[in-house]
Order: C-alpha cells, then structure tokens, then sequence
C-alpha cells in the first residue's frame, strides 16, 4: 500500500495510492504473486513500481491481509490471500512498465476505501490513520470550548488567567513526532543509494536538532509549570525516549559519512523501512495521549506494532550480519566492520522507538 503525507506535518493528512486493474479497470492496490526466493515486502515493492510507478522503503512488517476472487485464465475463479505491506514512497516515476495499462492517483484515506471493492481492504485502509488521530489534535479544552460558543468570554477572561499553568506539553510532543518522521523520510531517502547522499544527511542532522530544541523546551516548561498532564516523570521519559529515535537516526548518518558508505544491502534497507513505519505509527500514537481514556485501546494497538516491528527488525539485523559475515567476513575485515556499525545504529534506532512505545503504554495505564 503506497502512502505519503501530504507535508512534513504528520497531521497534513495520509494520501494512498491506488490503481486501476488491467481488465476490470476497478481501483486496487499494486499487488502481484510472490516470486521464488523473493521475500514478501520485497515482491511487494517490486510490484509497486511496476504497475504504480513508485519507490520508498517498504515495512517487512504488513498491516494486515484481505481475500479477495480472482479470475484465472481458465476461467476458474478462485480466492487469494493478499498480504498487505506499507510502502512509504520516496519517489513518483515520470515512466514505469504498466504506465499504458493502469490509471495511478493519489487518494485520502476515507476515498480509497471507499474506492476499493473488497471489505477487508477498505477495513484496513480506515485502520491506517484512526480519526481520533486527527481529531486529537484538534481537540481545545472544554473551558475554551465553552467560551467560544458564549457571549461572556471577554467577561471571565480573568478566570483564566488565575488558573495554574499546564504548559503545552501535547503540542511539543507532536512537534516533536513530526519533526521524527521527517527525518525518518530523510533516512529512508539515504538509504536509496541516490546521488544526493550529502543533502539527505545534512537534512537528518538538521531535524535532529530542531528536536533538540523540543526537547529542551519540553524540561524548561516541565520546571516551570504547577500542573502537569501527566506525571513528570512521565513527561521527561516520553520525550527522552522519542529524542533518541532522531539521535540514533543523526548516528547512523554520521556513520555512513565517516564510512563513506555507499552501497546498502537489502537488510539495511529493510530495517529502514521499518524504521518510517515505526515513525508514522509514533505520530498517529502521540496525539492520541491528549485523551488516553477515550484512546487507551487504539494506543495499545499502536504500541504493540511498535514492539511486534523491533522484534522483526532483530531478526533482519541477525540475518544483514550473517550475510555480511559470509561475503566479506574472512575477505574484506574492514568492510565488515563498516556494515556492522551501520547495522547497529539502524537497529538503536528501532530499539528507540520500542522505548518510546513502553513509555506510551506506561502512561496508558496509569490514566485509562
């Protein structure tokens, strides 16, 4: 499922891309048979840029699956089993192989499943994004709420001001988790292979600090503010926590300059697939804390793909290593050395993000 943000804000809004099916010219998601020897989200991608035209990191972790009937050449018609990977896009194709025989167009969540025939699909596209997600960060608070439909506003303006400070701790964790997902974008980018290396770098280093200064203003107001939305402890891990995703991100960039890396093998872009998912489902999870007793579910639906992802990104850090290992290992000592440092900041990375996801479900049950 191909998806971008439509601006560096996580809450710009989702878009999905669909495509027309050859024959029936109905809007579906790219999708194709699983090749020999070829791994799922791998085919998956590979599919993407066949019939849609377009290239990002891939999450080895999928949604979800649907089923659908397929009509076979023969006239059968059977039902297939479809595994449903995120594919965060980095680039649009100006010429790809089915350009001739499919329409592509980018849709809102709430389109494309309205656009797709299959129930289970349309079910997993809603699922995506939640609409609390939004509405989250919308949310004012029922003071301000009151005082915006009455004519009495002006008059207990004092009232306000007498009430402790709480600080605006939910806006700068959503900054915060914008400001990680761009640079996670940037990462992924990196990892390409593509002529700008420098310029994706220097972008990583950039957003690292701008959550650097989130973060520090995150520890001024909690000193400073009488009333706090959650525990203050709370608070300074949470953020402490989300900071060290981006830090880890700013390492691994530093690495691959240093090194001079210039080649990724698939394991490392695996992981950096996982490491933009990782990210998305941080900024869907963050704004939902301004309302963790209505949330609490949706959060703990969230934090448990945070684990269930850092859990397979072992895994493919396990399997880069043995590759590396193997190919280079008793050959090229330094070129394994350089791939092993580069695996090991790509995987604190995720390792950060699992940290940020047990600080979430920490809140979640102390104040659902």
């Amino acid at each position: 499922m191909p998806y971008r943000f439509e601006d560096v804000t996580a809450d710009a809004g989702v878009r999905v891309m669909l495509v027309t099916s050859r024959e029936t010219k109905r809007w579906v998601i790219p999708k194709g048979n699983l090749m020999a020897s070829t791994l799922p989200h791998v085919a998956a991608a590979r599919e993407a840029e066949e019939e849609a035209g377009v290239v990002g990191a891939a999450c080895p972790t999928p949604l979800g699956s649907y089923r659908y009937r397929k009509k076979r050449g023969n006239g059968a018609s059977l039902m297939v089993d479809v595994d449903v990977f995120p594919l965060a896009v980095t680039r649009e194709l100006a010429a790809w192989k089915e350009q001739h025989q499919r329409e592509r167009r980018w849709f809102t969540l709430a389109e494309a499943a309205d656009a797709v025939d299959e129930p289970d699909l349309r079910d997993l596209i809603r699922s995506f994004a939640a609409p609390e997600f939004k509405a989250a960060t919308q949310r004012t608070s029922v003071l301000g709420g009151a005082l915006q439909h009455t004519r009495i506003g002006s008059m207990f303006a004092w009232f306000q001001r007498l009430l402790p400070r709480t600080g605006n701790f939910f806006d700068m964790f959503e900054a915060h988790a914008t400001t990680v997902l761009a640079a996670s974008d940037a990462m992924a980018r990196l990892l390409e292979e593509g002529s700008s290396r420098g310029d994706h770098i220097r972008e990583i280093i950039e957003r690292e600090n701008d959550a650097d200064e989130i973060t520090r203003s995150v520890l001024q107001t909690v000193r400073k503010t009488f009333l706090t939305p959650f525990d203050r402890g709370a608070i300074t891990s949470l953020i402490g926590a989300m900071d060290d995703t981006i830090d880890e991100m700013q390492a691994a960039a530093n690495a691959i300059s240093i090194y001079e890396v210039k080649t990724f093998a698939p394991e490392m872009r695996d992981m950096a697939g996982i490491i933009v998912d990782a990210a998305r489902v941080m900024a869907e999870a963050v704004p939902l804390l301004r309302d963790v007793a209505r949330n609490g579910a949706r959060l703990h639906e969230l934090t448990e793909r945070l684990v269930r992802m850092e859990a397979h990104a072992d895994e493919i850090h396990a399997a880069g290593l043995r590759r590396a290992l193997r190919e280079s290992g008793a050959t090229d000592t330094l070129r394994f050395v350089v791939e092993r440092e580069v695996y090991k900041h790509l995987e604190r990375i995720v390792d950060a993000f699992e940290d940020a996801a047990n600080e979430i479900d920490g809140i979640v049950i102390d104040h659902s």
